[in-house]
């Protein structure tokens, strides 16, 4: 049996550790009938971009094994899709010299480092290529613009070893950022040479460093730098067969992409390459009917489905392959958020954390299942997601937090109707809201509340509790848990208490209970009802006294010894609350 490939990212290595592959293969037909000079192909995290741009590397690519013998490429492919497509399409397979550059490694806090580390990945390439420096086809001045480039990372070490003040540092450094401008365009061009065949480039996860910039403070400097990089490899050099880039976002053309009229673009809102990137159904049910699964496909659907890319029902792949392995390893395994677990949410955080009443309120529709209407654009820039609401909608959509259910256009503008794609997605939502609220609980001045607890002033409490619910969100208000670790959060703390929840005590178990460190106190016990409507409040109070009195809580403290108790009976109904106590 094919074992499950976790963390795969090369397509050769998935082939010859004899992983299950979902075949994309077809993507290489489609690139060189549907694409353009460049292709821009935006998709969520972890939906296949790398393993893809890896693949239609080893379909292209001339290369050589160590004795110079050409590496045959077919037996990568032999029992793929792509070898029924006909000779127009195979007879390109290993014939182009290919530049591959992942920009994902400039996770950097500063713009220098940013920089060095995407320096070192160009560096790397040129590794790759380094027979170049044994060409007899280039001339000696190719093989020294080569070296130059090459040895980048020794020749900037000596030349900066020496520079003892912040100002010629800064110059050396912008002269190094501008070294490698063009360093993409010169080495396909010497590969051109060397090969007498044009280049294809395939650039992964190009905004990734512009995230990062954003949210470090450097967003101009790497903008700048980008723009550069790209604009030599891609716009002004005779030397391109094609290029294919992807990322998560189709970032402003004025931006980054300035003046590339050869640019192609397939977002998840185009008819176009929409089932390479993911799972489709097809996809997903012979994999599990491959590893004897298939009567989890609706736990399946229930959790990982429910992307739309064009036309097209999509599954997330990092998560199903995930479930799967969980599966084998312990059947019976619950599901988990596993696309989640794999990145900070920081958009999700950012809107979260910034939303007025109208947002929380949207907020709440869609972790109920509603759907929110929302205008839609494509060219953002990461400096945009503040300036307009809108824009923070947008990123949701496009990076997938939210599905399309329906569109219609107003004039020039198109307005989606969004939902939230699957419970793995609403799980996210549920956490980050979560933590933002204990957030301004921990925030907010405690003393008032507590000195009401320890004195029975039971009209301090519901107010407080009151003012503070109205900045929750209303999803959260119907379930006996949320209240429990409201209240819970705080009682932490009242000095001269401790605190224990769910403690057995009498003939069952209160939700709170408060025991004095002084022998003189009462201990305080706190039981809680939840009501859906205001009018039954009063029901739910008494039906907490009563169950303080028919289950002994009281008579459970005195058997541990203490010398009385206190009991608060809390009903909570939506954002609000009424309290009761007995002595």
């Amino acid at each position: 049996m094919l074992k499950v490939g976790i963390g795969y990212e090369n397509y050769k290595r998935i082939i010859d550790d004899g992983c299950y592959y979902v075949d994309k293969t077809l993507l290489i037909k489609d690139i060189i009938n549907k694409g353009g000079m460049v292709t821009l192909l935006t998709r969520p995290r972890r939906f296949g971009k790398t393993l893809s741009l890896s693949m239609l590397r080893t379909f292209f690519e001339l290369e050589y094994d160590r004795d110079g013998t050409v590496i045959d490429k077919k037996p990568y492919f032999n029992d793929k899709k792509i070898m029924q497509c006909g000779e127009d399409i195979l007879s390109r397979m290993g014939q182009y010299p290919v530049i591959m550059l992942s920009l994902k490694s400039a996770k950097k806090l500063d713009f220098y480092n940013s920089f060095f580390a995407l320096r070192d990945n160009i560096i790397d390439e040129f590794d790759r290529h380094s027979y170049l420096m044994n060409s007899t086809v280039l001339s000696a001045e190719d093989i020294d613009i080569f070296n130059r480039l090459y040895r980048g990372r020794s020749i900037w070490e000596e030349e900066s070893r020496n520079i003892s003040n912040d100002t010629e540092y800064n110059k050396a450094f912008s002269k190094e950022c501008g070294k490698y401008f063009n360093s993409l365009k010169i080495l396909s061009q010497l590969l051109e040479k060397h090969h007498g065949k044009k280049t294809i480039i395939l650039l992964d996860e190009y905004d990734v460093p512009l995230e990062t910039a954003y949210y470090n403070g450097f967003y101009k400097e790497m903008v700048d730098f980008i723009r550069s990089l790209f604009e030599s490899a891609l716009k002004t050099n005779d030397s391109l067969e094609r290029a294919v880039i992807t990322g998560c976002l189709r970032i402003s053309k004025e931006s980054i992409f300035t003046g590339l009229n050869n640019l192609d673009v397939s977002s998840i809102r185009n008819n176009g390459f929409e089932e390479y990137f993911g799972f489709t159904q097809n996809d997903v049910s012979e994999m599990l009917d491959y590893y004897g699964l298939s009567n989890k496909s609706d736990i399946i659907r229930e959790w990982y489905d429910g992307y739309l890319f064009g036309n097209t029902e999509i599954y997330n792949p990092w998560s199903v392959i995930k479930y799967i392995q969980s599966q084998l390893k312990q059947p019976g395994f619950l599901p988990e958020p596993y696309w989640s677990n794999t990145s900070s949410n920081t958009i999700i955080k950012d809107m979260i954390r910034d939303a007025d009443e109208n947002t929380r309120k949207e907020l709440d529709i869609l972790i109920n299942g509603g759907t929110v209407e929302k205008r839609i654009h494509e060219d953002i820039t990461y400096d945009d997601i503040h300036t307009e609401p809108d824009n923070l909608w947008n990123f949701l959509f496009f990076t997938g937090y939210m599905r399309k259910v329906s569109e219609r256009a107003v004039s020039d503008d198109v307005y989606l109707t969004m939902c939230i794609p699957n419970r793995e997605i609403r799980g996210i939502y549920s956490h980050q809201i979560s933590h933002w609220f204990e957030e301004i609980v921990r925030q907010t001045d405690q003393n008032d509340f507590r000195q009401a607890v320890i004195n029975r002033d039971t009209g301090t409490m519901e107010n407080f509790l009151t003012e503070l619910m109205k900045k929750s969100i209303s999803t959260f208000d119907c379930a006996e848990s949320f209240y429990h670790g409201l209240l819970l959060s705080l009682l932490y703390g009242i000095p001269g208490y401790s605190v224990k929840s769910n403690r057995e005590a009498g003939d069952g178990r209160p939700d709170i209970i408060l025991y004095p460190d002084a022998p003189k106190d009462p201990a305080l016990i706190f039981e809680l009802k939840v009501r859906k409507k205001f009018n039954e409040m009063d029901t739910g109070l008494k039906e907490a006294f009563d169950q303080i009195k028919e289950k002994k809580y009281a008579e459970g403290v005195l058997e541990d010894g203490y010398i009385g108790s206190v009991s608060y009976g809390i009903c909570f109904c939506r954002k609000s609350c009424i309290i009761g106590i007995t002595e």
